[in-house]
């Protein structure tokens, strides 16, 4: 998910347009959207950095009062299950943030993730757009 916020709000990102035509069929038919303090990190910190302030505090205040946006907050025994994760995929490339993602969505039964970041096909999800 940070990855295709980043990419809708960023201009300059290579999938800008991809996520941007997504977005436009999306809206016509909204699904719930589930992601985690981790993501909203990630997705804030990146746009101020990148964007600016202002971009990266209307965009967490917009995806923290969305009626289809669920923002988990990740409970002890999940952080360390997600650390766990983290340490057994040493091989891989991924963050801390997707070892968590990856745990949430298996723990909600989520199939298909909305982002651009490779690494949840290569642990077998779905990856939208």
């Amino acid at each position: 998910m940070p990855k295709y916020y980043i990419a809708l709000e960023d201009t300059d990102d290579q999938n800008h347009e991809k996520a941007i035509n997504f977005w436009n069929g999306f809206k016509k038919n909204p699904q719930r959207l589930i992601t985690t303090t981790y993501v909203f990190n990630e997705i804030v910190t990146f746009l101020k950095r990148r964007i600016s302030h202002d971009k990266a505090s209307r965009i967490g205040e917009a995806l923290l009062s969305s009626l289809i946006v669920e923002v988990i907050h990740i409970s002890n025994e999940d952080f360390r299950k997600g650390w766990n994760m983290f340490i057994k995929y040493h091989d891989k490339d991924f963050s801390f943030t997707d070892c968590i993602s990856f745990l949430v969505m298996n723990q909600k039964s989520i199939k298909e993730a909305l982002t651009f970041d490779k690494h949840f096909r290569q642990m077998g999800f779905l990856m939208s757009p």
